[in-house]
């Protein structure tokens, strides 16, 4: 019996004229008035916007923790079984004999520097860094942190913040839009995944809502990632000129960068972006890209030279087995809040009157058990040894879920958040590819090179911090000073400056690139998946795009936190969720698209007549 024909009518009603000419006025007006109150949100209140994006994030994650953990280990394992399948990894997304848009070099390129070079120069030093010095196996206080044994567990995390787990959210967003649009012809956008389980209905506002979810998602990803280069941007700066008006508290060793600074450094990178997406991805985009593939090359050989590569390849070893051996529990080991009361009631008689003072630092995930002991006052200070690392052990499981949703659960949201933009980016410069082909290139391949940047700049800053010569000088600065940190350890005399220079205008091309190919990547879903898009939005969104970061930025700086990135991260956490749970359907929606269109293949197979 034959099987039915994929539903392809796909109707996206555009405006025939005007302003919004070529685009869903719905889409446009809808995401536009939702960033605009943010803004103004931010702007008029900011003290008011940080604690309610905090207070509300706080009570997300109490709640959806574990599903962000599960999903995200879901997502890997349901790529894995498409690759592995003859019938689907073969599939090309493209008409029969069609061949890839781009080279090897110039796809590899654009994906990394689309999907990951900002996070990877702000974090090749400060993850490894961070969780040498805090990760769950540290939590029971077994190991002590920043010491020769903790090295393999903070890898461990390391590699699973930026490992397979992570490429495989881009690739689900990334596959099941271009399956749709390069083998069925439907529009480049977010509600194309969805109509094998919701057909026509995606013809309406429920197709409007996705997509809308996908452009609120990508705008927030985005901010999150740029906040952070913007930073490092401008601590690159400051270590090149020392002008004091770029950062605070010229005094320090590391002074943070200033709120004029975070402007001004944000304005030329998006003022940049701008220009560049006006040029579109065939120009402008791929020779940034190709250009950030080159001096990353040269950063990387900087530090195999003047580095510790020994030690660097060597965790790199120990660690990936590491990793593998730990993958299953890593994929779906969730950790939930624990209330009050379950802590009190295993907390030993003795220690039971002093319950109130011992709760708040044996349930903090960012203390440690002399830290613990070392806050406390009165009766509760004089408790025998015994009992008070009985009371701290007692706030474990509370350590572990404050820990997951700080660190890996945060990352899950930002990838989730970033995986519209990357996914429709991905799509967009991968058609004529197999489905194999793209899950290996997109999910493995970049993941393998993330751990090599992890373990060659973050081995080597750990190194000198193991071996005495750093002295605390790079564990003490910010997360996006820790590279420039390193750097002067390491190097000296004009080649210092040369390789600080030449990481100052990485991080630029790499800000810049991710910009423009998220302003692209908005406007093609706005337009029903239209890649050729009028100047004036790019523009437009360019400018939305900086005022979202400008004005979260700003709040988190004026509210009195100590960290200026917590209203962007916040905000963006809040504005993953929804997009996870389009996501899983993405994966339902893509698993039914490929069984039936193998039927279909079968069916077509047998009624052929023989020759």
């Amino acid at each position: 019996m034959a099987i039915k024909e994929p539903f392809t009518d796909l109707e996206i009603r555009r405006a025939q004229g005007g302003f919004y000419e070529g685009h869903s006025v719905e889409i446009a007006i809808l995401s536009k008035a939702i960033m605009v109150a943010l803004v103004i949100w931010a702007l008029v209140w900011p003290a008011n916007a940080n604690g309610a994006l905090g207070s509300l994030n706080s009570r997300l994650l109490e709640d959806f923790n574990a599903f962000y953990i599960v999903i995200v280990g879901l997502f890997f394992f349901f790529l894995l079984a498409i690759a592995v399948i003859p019938q689907s990894g073969r599939r090309i997304m493209g008409r029969p004999g069609e061949t890839p848009e781009f080279s090897n070099f110039s796809w590899f390129a654009m994906m990394f520097g689309a999907g990951l070079g900002v996070g990877l120069m702000v974090f090749a030093t400060a993850e490894p860094l961070g969780l040498w010095g805090s990760n769950p196996a540290l939590l029971s206080g077994e190991i002590e942190p920043n010491s020769e044994e903790a090295l393999v567990s903070g890898y461990r995390y390391t590699f699973l913040h930026y490992g397979f787990h992570a490429w495989a959210i881009y690739v689900v967003t990334g596959l099941s839009l271009a399956y749709y649009a390069y083998t069925r012809g439907m529009p480049l956008t977010i509600r194309s995944a969805l109509t094998p389980l919701f057909g026509r209905l995606m013809n309406g506002i429920l197709g409007h809502i996705v997509d809308v979810l996908g452009v609120v998602a990508t705008i927030l990803g985005i901010s999150v990632t740029i906040g952070f280069g913007v930073s490092q941007f401008i601590d690159g700066l400051y270590a090149i000129t020392n002008m004091g008006w770029l950062v605070d508290n010229i005094g320090g060793e590391t002074p943070p960068p200033s709120t004029v600074g975070l402007l001004t450094g944000l304005v030329v990178i998006m003022g940049l972006s701008i220009i560049s997406a006006v040029s579109g991805v065939g120009r402008g985009i791929k020779y940034l890209s190709n250009l950030n593939l080159v001096l990353s090359v040269i950063l990387l050989l900087t530090f195999v030279v003047f580095g510790s590569f020994i030690f660097a390849m060597t965790t790199y070893g120990i660690a990936f087995v590491d990793y593998i051996l730990h993958y299953l529990s890593l994929s779906f080991n969730a950790f939930w809040p624990l209330p009050n009361s379950e802590f009190d009631a295993n907390l030993p008689a003795q220690a039971a009157p002093f319950a109130d003072a011992l709760r708040g630092g044996a349930m903090n995930a960012w203390g440690s058990f002399e830290g613990f002991k070392s806050g406390l006052e009165g009766g509760a200070a004089a408790l025998p040894e015994d009992v008070l690392m009985t009371a701290y052990a007692a706030g474990e499981p509370a350590r572990q879920f404050g820990w997951q949703a700080g660190w890996t659960t945060f990352y899950w949201a930002w990838w989730i958040a970033f995986s519209p933009f990357v996914g429709l980016f991905l799509a967009r410069i991968s058609k004529g590819r197999s489905v194999r082909e793209f899950i290996i290139g997109c999910v493995f391949a970049p993941a393998l090179v993330c751990f090599a940047w992890m373990t060659i700049l973050g081995g080597t800053a750990i190194d000198l911090e193991l071996t005495g010569g750093a002295d605390g000088a790079i564990i003490g600065a910010s997360n996006t000073a820790k590279l420039f940190v390193t750097l002067g350890q390491m190097l000296s005399g004009v080649f210092l400056q040369a390789i600080t220079v030449m990481c100052v205008v990485l991080i630029l091309t790499f800000l810049v690139t991710s910009a423009d190919s998220g302003i692209l990547v908005m406007n093609t879903i706005m337009s029903g998946g239209d890649q050729r898009t009028g100047i004036k939005h790019r523009i437009v969104w360019g400018v939305i795009l900086t005022l979202v970061i400008g004005t979260l930025l700003v709040a988190g700086k004026t509210s009195g936190s100590e960290d200026a990135f917590e209203a962007l991260r916040n905000a963006m956490i809040i504005g993953a969720l929804p997009f996870t749970m389009v996501m899983g359907l993405m994966c339902l929606a893509l698993a039914k698209a490929l069984l039936r269109d193998s039927m279909r293949d079968k069916h077509r197979s047998q009624a052929a007549p023989a020759e």
